[in-house]
């Protein structure tokens, strides 16, 4: 019988509250920049790609680690999704015509929110498995 541990209440709500903050804080820097709304879909775009690719690479990272089958071209696929999207950030932010106060926010949001997605996700299935016939809860 496999053996799951339960995040504290603390962890998942500190996960919660981390991207909440970090997508919500890129997403209202957006809403107020003095950007082109193509720029400004180029770089929401990025969020959620980023996000979705943190997202598949954590799971697949964990599948494997569990003895999931996962195959290889998935795993480089999240690879290469999660790369690209933070080289395409960095690409973006380089280039454009931003101060550089604001190029920071923009990289420290992101990088936020794509941390806390992955914390996110780790729990959300933490806490689903503890649903799972056959799983015995490990007491916090």
């Amino acid at each position: 019988m496999q053996t799951v541990q339960r995040p504290t209440s603390a962890f998942v709500g500190a996960s919660w509250a981390a991207l909440a903050i970090g997508a919500t804080a890129f997403l209202i820097g957006l809403w107020n920049a003095q950007m082109q709304l193509n720029e400004k879909g180029y770089y929401l775009t990025l969020l959620l790609f980023g996000l979705f690719a943190a997202v598949s690479l954590q799971k697949t990272v964990r599948d494997r680690s569990e003895g999931l089958p996962v195959t290889g071209i998935y795993a480089g696929l999240c690879w290469v999704s999660l790369i690209a999207a933070i080289l395409l950030l960095t690409v973006g932010l380089w280039n454009a015509t931003l101060a550089p106060s604001e190029k920071g926010f923009y990289a420290m949001s992101f990088s936020l929110s794509l941390f806390a997605v992955v914390a996110v996700q780790k729990n959300v299935r933490d806490l689903g498995s503890l649903r799972e016939p056959g799983l015995k809860p490990e007491l916090e």
